[in-house]
């Protein structure tokens, strides 16, 4: 991976195209925990981008991948990170990008679209509905797992599962429990209503994290909603429904 300097913090980040010139961007925010290769790359999502003539970008969050980590809770927020977004675009000379974030990366996704809404050609929200408006329960449960000495210390079973996913993703856990105790920044209906970009947002019908995708499309003009069958937070990112309607929503778009 490349990195640059995101106002002191170093961002690491692929840029995959054939044609620099003639594709057409889309970024790419993955969720907490992961990082650019389990979120994109595994899930096949960059290869079939590329191969569909898109030209796309994707970094690790700060905290995350190979992105420096910083440990105080100040250096994080959806806010910061939606900024380490914008940079990105600028270092790469990208005026304009149709950005997909799952997860932690949609509500990222959000802040750019809503505070630099001249940067975005169209908002994929994949892992998060309706729980983008009513915030996260139990992140204090879920940092305390990761600062536990051993995953066998975790009782919670959510925390848990988070404790495990950042075992096999090799994140720092330090970083990561900064990261979810950080402020975490209101997303208003009234601010998503403000979204002129078309919207589409994707998520499992399993899944407890992310919540009703239609609720949340019922608060963005236009927004369109898909709910997946059988499949829950972690299975969703690379089930082939979604990828179905990610390229149909960009075709349209494009």
């Amino acid at each position: 991976m490349n990195t640059f300097n995101s106002d002191g913090v170093t961002i690491a980040f692929i840029d995959e195209t054939r044609d620099r010139t003639q594709s057409e961007p889309v970024l790419l925010i993955h969720g907490f925990a992961s990082n650019v290769t389990t979120n994109w790359i595994d899930t096949g999502w960059v290869k079939a981008l590329a191969e569909a003539g898109f030209r796309v970008a994707a970094f690790d969050n700060r905290g995350h991948g190979e992105s420096e980590k910083p440990y105080e809770l100040a250096d994080y927020g959806a806010p910061i990170m939606a900024e380490d977004a914008r940079r990105l675009l600028d270092h790469l000379g990208i005026s304009r990008a149709h950005v997909i974030g799952y997860s932690m990366g949609a509500r990222i996704a959000a802040f750019l679209a809503l505070n630099r809404p001249e940067r975005v050609a169209s908002l994929v929200f994949g892992g998060l509905g309706i729980n983008m408006v009513r915030g996260m329960a139990g992140t204090g449960p879920i940092a305390n797992a990761l600062e536990a000495r051993s995953i066998d210390d975790v009782k919670s079973p959510t925390a848990r599962t988070f404790r495990a996913f950042a075992e096999q993703t090799n994140s720092d856990l330090r970083a990561l429990a900064a990261c979810i105790r950080s402020a975490r920044d209101p997303i208003t209906a009234e601010a998503l209503a403000r979204l002129a970009c078309p919207v589409l947002v994707v998520v499992g019908a399993d899944d407890v994290v992310g919540g009703s995708p239609a609720a949340l499309a019922a608060l963005v003009p236009g927004a369109r909603a898909l709910e997946i069958t059988g499949r829950d937070h972690m299975k969703t990112v690379g089930d082939r429904a979604f990828k179905e309607a990610v390229f149909a929503f960009l075709a349209q778009h494009r």
